[in-house]
């Protein structure tokens, strides 16, 4: 069945059990919860858990008694990046994240794929997303082949042992970043990576939302949901282009903004996007993201609800009397 869930970095500053209360009288049912990396820990230490007995029943209890599931456990980070220090603190995260989740019955860990330096002794790390000069093909190349595949390769096998999927969201930075780039991986490590996939990057980079379901979830490559929007401004893209690289804080003059949901496309977008994945079979969680610099944590959240709740599709499919 369909739920709507949230993510609940938005609400890092509450403790959890008051964060639980407001998103269960919103109506939602899932929740979404930060293990590390980018999204940090403030709900949830996945190490103190795993060491833990009690506190991991009272976690578990603080949701379950209040209606609601935990769609993911989500540990954004970049553990190919090429500072070997940075690197092991995202990974471990994420292996932690994997072996909590087992524990609590959450099938996906959410994450990004990360992205490598261009050599060995790179300090930071290198996105190319231009095929020419041909530097940048051969820094491609070496970072599939010697960093991502393996990497990879070797943490799905690590959580299909622990009877986990992983989400990763195609993100701007990351080496997977588009349905293409999640296939590659995919057909390369297994079935256990999938996507997390988010429409606000979609967006802009230029594909069409509706469009990338449909090309992961005729896969069955889509293992988690994001509703975030994105709004392209028609006089600054023409000047930035979708590759802006100016703060998300110079929001008058971005190419590009994250919004609310309904803020950068209409009701009837997302009611395409909806439908697109009960079309190919997904029947899990959409969470909410809430990054609009227009808008309060709360008001932002709390317009995404009402305009998501119109376009849900939440019963179980019923016969075609019709046909």
């Amino acid at each position: 069945m369909m739920k709507l869930g949230v993510f609940m970095v938005l609400f890092g500053g509450r403790k959890l059990e008051d964060a639980l209360d407001y998103v269960a009288s919103k109506g939602l049912k899932a929740v979404e919860i930060g293990s590390g990396g980018n999204p940090g820990k403030a709900h949830c230490t996945p190490t103190d858990l795993l060491n833990n007995e009690k506190e991991l029943k009272n976690f578990k209890k603080a949701v379950e008694s209040r209606g609601l599931t935990i769609s993911a456990l989500s540990c954004h980070g970049n553990p190919l990046h090429p500072q070997k220090d940075l690197a092991k603190a995202d990974h471990d995260d994420f292996v932690n994240s994997v072996l909590l989740a087992e524990r609590l019955e959450v099938p996906v860990v959410n994450t990004f794929s990360g992205c490598p330096g261009d050599h060995e002794d790179a300090k930071y790390p290198n996105w190319p997303v231009a095929p020419w000069p041909n530097d940048f093909q051969e820094i491609l190349k070496w970072q599939w082949e010697n960093k991502v595949i393996p990497y990879w390769t070797e943490q799905a096998k690590f959580a299909k042992d622990h009877h986990i999927k992983i989400g990763l969201e195609l993100h701007g930075g990351f080496s997977v970043h588009t349905p293409a780039t999640l296939l590659r991986l995919r057909e390369a490590a297994g079935e256990t990576i999938g996507a997390n996939l988010d429409p606000s990057h979609m967006w802009w980079q230029g594909i069409d939302p509706v469009q990338a379901i449909h090309i992961l979830g005729r896969e069955g490559a889509i293992h988690h949901f994001h509703a975030k929007d994105t709004v392209i401004d028609p006089i600054n893209v023409n000047k930035h282009g979708l590759t802006d690289m100016q703060s998300y804080e110079k929001m008058l003059d971005r190419a590009w903004q994250f919004r609310s949901v309904g803020y950068g496309h209409d009701i009837k977008t997302w009611a395409d996007i909806i439908s697109a994945l009960r079309l190919v079979g997904y029947d899990y969680v959409v969470s909410i993201e809430h990054e609009d610099g227009l808008m309060s944590v709360e008001e932002g959240f709390s317009k995404a609800v009402q305009n998501l709740q119109q376009v849900l599709i939440e019963e179980p499919l019923g016969d075609m009397w019709w046909v």
